[in-house]
């Protein structure tokens, strides 16, 4: 890679793990090629948001720091994630006159529109993420996907407006910008993960992505090739974890070693002894024991999911069905669950469109991460004729945790 070279940044701030992708850009293809990921144990936050600003920011510094070892690049900006039930999204239409009767759209006349869609439909406390455009009308032909260059003076809009509570996008701001990151975009963890394991088709038939995290269970619902609701579940894995140290009497440390190497989300009949060993103790419980506590909290978990498609109107009518991603995603028999419980086809979601450390990237947990990482990398396309980002190759003396060798954080 050269001085000059491209650069894409994902950095998902969960709030059990703050995940971080760097990737570099190839000049002729456009194809992002992962060349550093990091990971590092969160602290300071619940269900998704920030709650002490010092915790996350040595999470991301750490992360970062990982990446940056790995990819022998210093990172300066990048694509962050945001979590929480606050996130909601709104229906929104508005109108503009774009001049005479030879004028033809331009970028100006698109961002204007948006503007005043908006205006007056999100409260003084909210911010706006994004403005997802359905459908626009232009001179009154409907259903144009998009009208730049065509020819009109009045251009309808019809959208849907993504937003989340102000104090919440500042604190997760703040704590990105302790550890000296300029951040490129915003974007909802289910809108990301959605970027990262979601094709066309997909999007086009009706699809959701859910992603099972520590504390939250995001849904995000595509239809027509467009984002048509996001919701968040406050509740994941760390309840799935503290109900089996309450149920089995048992430390949360030994409760998440069962859950994660003996749990199955559709329990069997038949018990069976399991041993977990911590601490060089060993400790044994029943299988059918593990798994009643297991789907008691599941079965609350996809009841919440549930509500949210019925309220995006879409609770059994997604064709192309559910696709889990995050930590929870690695249950046994999580898929089987959601098609039961959901009433629709589940699989697992595996990230793609990227070149390089595919292999060592666990691809249900970095999901996120990685669609950041493509946000990020089509937001540094399209500013490349401004100048873009660019890399700054720094000494290593320089990179975030002061390390100056090279480490592999995965190993295949």
């Amino acid at each position: 890679m050269q001085e000059s070279s491209s650069y894409a940044v994902g950095l998902d701030i969960g709030t059990t793990k703050v995940r971080t992708v760097v990737a570099h850009i190839d000049s002729s293809t456009g194809v992002p090629a992962i060349v550093g990921i990091g990971q590092a144990v969160n602290s300071g936050m619940r269900k998704g948001v920030v709650v002490n600003l010092q915790g996350p920011g040595q999470a991301i510094d750490t992360a970062l720091g990982e990446a940056e070892r790995m990819s022998g690049y210093q990172v300066h900006g990048a694509t962050l994630s945001i979590n929480g039930a606050h996130i909601l999204t709104t229906h929104a239409d508005g109108m503009v006159a774009v001049g005479g009767a030879e004028h033809e759209i331009t970028f100006d006349d698109i961002d204007r529109i948006k503007d005043v869609a908006t205006l007056g439909k999100i409260p003084a406390n909210r911010d706006t993420i994004d403005v997802v455009a359905h459908a626009y009308t232009l001179d009154g032909q409907d259903n144009i996907k998009d009208p730049l260059g065509m020819t009109g003076t009045r251009l309808e809009i019809d959208a849907h407006v993504v937003s989340a509570l102000t104090p919440y996008i500042v604190n997760a701001e703040k704590a990105a910008d302790s550890a000296q990151v300029e951040l490129n975009a915003v974007v909802p963890t289910a809108m990301a993960a959605a970027r990262a394991v979601l094709n066309e088709q997909q999007r086009e038939n009706g699809v959701a992505v859910i992603d099972l995290g520590g504390s939250t269970t995001s849904i995000a619902v595509y239809e027509e090739g467009d984002l048509q609701y996001v919701g968040v579940v406050p509740l994941g894995g760390i309840n799935i974890t503290n109900d089996l140290a309450i149920g089995l009497k048992t430390d949360p440390e030994v409760a998440e070693e069962v859950k994660t190497k003996h749990a199955c989300a559709l329990g069997h009949s038949e018990s069976a002894g399991v041993s977990v060993k911590y601490n060089d103790e060993v400790f044994t419980f029943q299988t059918e024991e593990i798994n009643e506590i297991v789907e008691a909290r599941l079965e609350e978990i996809f009841e919440g999911v549930q509500a949210h498609l019925k309220k995006a109107g879409r609770a059994g009518k997604l064709p192309a069905g559910v696709v889990l991603v995050g930590g929870g995603a690695k249950l046994k028999h999580i898929a089987d669950y959601a098609k039961e419980s959901l009433g629709l086809a589940a699989r697992l979601g595996k990230p793609a469109g990227f070149g390089g450390l595919a292999d060592d990237i666990d691809s249900s947990e970095f999901a996120t991460a990685i669609g950041l990482m493509l946000i990020d990398a089509e937001q540094a396309s399209r500013q490349k004729p401004r100048g873009g980002n660019k890399f700054k190759a720094p000494s290593t003396s320089s990179l975030k945790g002061g390390a100056s060798k090279l480490i592999r954080l995965f190993k295949p």
